[in-house]
C-alpha cells in the first residue's frame, strides 16, 4: 500500500492539543547517522489519546514512527526516507501508576524514563535492576521497544526478563490491555513477549508491568587486572561458583579504553599507575550475614593463585565504587570523542569470546592502520567491539574499507554462533545485516507476523524489515 505524509487533514482528526511543535530534537539520534523527517509530531496523554491517533492514521495510511527518549543507537526513532511520518512522543505519559513492594511489581507508563522507574523502586524499598548510562533520558517504552540490556543482565536478565506486563495500541488502533501482574499466565500466544523488542513495528507500548528485585544487604565494587581476556573468563566462573548468584555484573575494560579516557577525560581518576591491558570491574550483592568486601578479597586471593589475577582495587566506600563506575560509563563517551570508524554491539557464548578477540585482532592488523577498543558486559557474553583510527588520522580516511571491516567482524562472530546485535536492536543500521545473517525460516515469519500485525505496514516502517519486506 502506498502511504501518505502526515499533514493538515491528519491534524484535524487528531485530539485537542496533542500535537507539538517539529522541534529538530525529535529527527534526531545520538550518533548522527541519520536525519529524521517529520509532517506532525503527536504526544498523547493517556492511552486513550495514542489509541485516537494511531485509529487515524490507520485509517489515512499514514506512517508512525514512535518515539521514547531518543538514545537509540540504531536509528530506530527517526524515519529519513519516505512520506513524512507523524512521530508518535510518549513524553506526556510518565505517570507511575502503582508500586506493589510485596509482590515486586511496579506498574509504569512507557514515557517515564528509567530513572524515574529506579528511584520509585528505591522509594518502596526495591530495585529495578534494569541500569543503563543514558537512563536519566531512556524511557521505559523505549527500553521494553528495543530490549535493552545494560550491566546488571548477567545476574536480573534483558528488558524483557523485566516484564510481565503491557498495555499498547496496536496497528488497527486497538488497545492491548495485557498489564498484568502475574508470574504465570499461560494462555495463549505471549503478545507481550512479541511486542517487546519489536522496536514499534508492531506497535506502541503505552505501560509495563515491571519487576522489582530486592536491595542486596550487602554490596560491594573491584577492578582486578586481569592478563587477558580468557583470564576474565575464568575468574568470572571463579566468581560464579564462590558467590552462586551474587555477581551482579562483571565488565571487560581494556587498555585503549583506559588511554582514551586519559586524552579526553583526564579529569576521571584512573585506580592504576601503569595502565593495565585489560581489567575486570566486578559488583556482587550479597544477602545479610555475608561481607561483600570480605568475598571480593577472598576472589582476589584465590584468582591471584590461580595466575588469573595480578592487581586489584577493592572500593572502600559508595563514593569510591561511584568512582569505578563513572569510569566504566564514560568509555562510550571517550570513543565518541575519538570517533570511531565502525562500531559493533555483539554477543558471543562465552567459551567463545577469548578466540574471537584474539583473531579479530590479527584479522584487523592485517587490514590497515587502527586501533580495537574492545569492552564490555563480559559476564552475559556482550562485547562492544569498536575500530578507531590511528594516533594523528581521522575516521574519514577508512570510510574505502569500513563496511568490509565491519562485514569481516559479523563473519567471524556469526560464525561461532554470536550476535551481530547484542543489546541495541536492529533499527534501521542493521536492516542488511539482519537480511544476510538471519535465518530465512525466522525471517519469513517475521515478516508474516508483520503483515498479520500491520498489513498496511504503517508502524516504525523500515525499522527492522525493509519496507519491500
Amino acid at each position: 500500500m502506498t502511504l501518505n505524509p502526515a499533514d493538515e487533514k491528519l491534524a484535524k482528526r487528531l485530539p485537542e492539543g496533542i500535537l507539538r511543535d517539529l522541534s529538530p530534537s525529535y529527527l534526531e539520534e545520538p550518533r548522527g547517522r541519520f536525519l529524521g523527517q517529520a509532517g506532525l509530531i503527536a504526544a498523547p496523554r493517556d492511552v486513550e489519546e495514542a489509541a485516537a491517533v494511531v485509529c487515524a492514521c490507520a485509517e489515512m495510511l499514514v506512517p508512525i514512527v514512535p518515539r521514547g527518549g531518543g538514545t537509540g543507537l540504531v536509528g530506530g526513532q527517526v524515519m529519513s526516507d519516505g512520506p513524512a511520518p507523524l512521530i508518535l512522543s510518549l513524553e506526556r505519559m510518565t505517570a507511575i501508576r502503582g508500586v506493589y513492594a510485596n509482590e515486586g511489581v511496579m506498574l509504569a507508563e512507557a514515557g517515564a524514563t528509567l530513572q524515574q522507574a529506579r528511584d520509585a523502586a528505591a522509594e518502596a524499598g526495591r530495585q529495578f535492576p534494569l541500569s543503563l548510562a543514558a537512563q536519566g533520558t531512556a524511557q521505559i517504552g523505549g527500553v521494553l521497544s528495543t530490549n535493552a540490556g545494560g550491566v546488571n543482565v548477567l545476574r536480573h536478565g534483558n528488558a524483557r526478563a523485566l516484564c510481565l506486563g503491557i498495555e499498547a495500541v496496536l496497528p488497527s488502533g486497538e488497545i492491548m490491555h495485557d498489564l498484568k501482574r502475574l508470574r504465570k499466565d499461560n494462555t495463549g500466544y505471549d503478545l507481550r513477549d512479541l511486542l517487546i523488542g519489536a522496536e514499534g513495528t508492531l506497535g506502541i507500548i503505552t505501560a509495563a508491568s515491571l519487576v522489582l528485585a530486592p536491595v542486596p544487604a550487602e554490596t560491594g565494587v573491584a577492578m582486578l587486572v586481569v592478563d587477558s581476556p580468557e583470564a576474565a573468563l575464568q575468574l568470572l566462573s571463579l566468581a560464579q561458583s564462590r558467590m552462586a548468584g551474587g555477581v551482579t555484573a562483571f565488565e571487560l575494560i581494556s587498555g585503549q579504553g583506559l588511554e582514551f579516557l586519559s586524552e579526553h577525560f583526564p579529569q576521571i581518576r584512573q585506580p592504576f599507575d601503569t595502565r593495565p591491558d585489560w581489567t575486570a570491574l566486578v559488583e556482587v550483592g550479597l544477602p545479610a550475614g555475608l561481607q561483600a568486601d570480605t568475598a571480593l578479597e577472598d576472589l582476589f586471593v584465590a584468582g591471584a593463585e590461580a595466575g588469573l589475577v595480578s592487581d586489584g582495587v577493592i572500593a572502600q566506600s559508595g563514593q569510591q565504587a561511584g568512582e569505578f563506575w563513572n569510569l566504566r560509563e564514560h568509555i562510550p563517551e571517550a570513543n565518541r570523542a575519538v570517533g570511531a570508524i565502525a562500531s559493533h554491539d555483539i554477543s558471543l557464548p562465552l567459551s567463545e569470546i577469548a578466540g574471537f578477540i584474539r583473531d579479530a585482532g590479527k584479522m584487523l592488523a592485517e587490514q590497515g592502520d587502527l586501533r580495537i577498543n574492545c569492552f564490555g558486559h563480559l559476564g552475559d557474553g556482550n562485547l562492544h567491539y569498536n575500530l578507531f583510527p590511528a594516533q594523528g588520522r581521522h575516521r574519514d580516511e577508512y570510510d574505502d574499507i569500513r563496511r568490509d571491516l565491519s562485514y569481516r567482524i559479523h563473519e567471524m562472530v556469526v560464525t561461532r554462533g554470536g550476535s551481530f546485535s547484542a543489546e541495541h536492536g536492529v533499527g534501521r543500521l542493521k536492516t542488511d545485516d539482519l537480511a544476510r545473517w538471519g535465518d530465512p525460516a525466522r525471517l519469513a515469519a517475521m515478516r508474516a507476523i508483520k503483515r498479520a500485525l500491520d498489513p498496511a505496514g504503517i508502524m516504525n516502517p523500515g525499522a527492522i524489515l525493509p519496507i519491500s519486506s
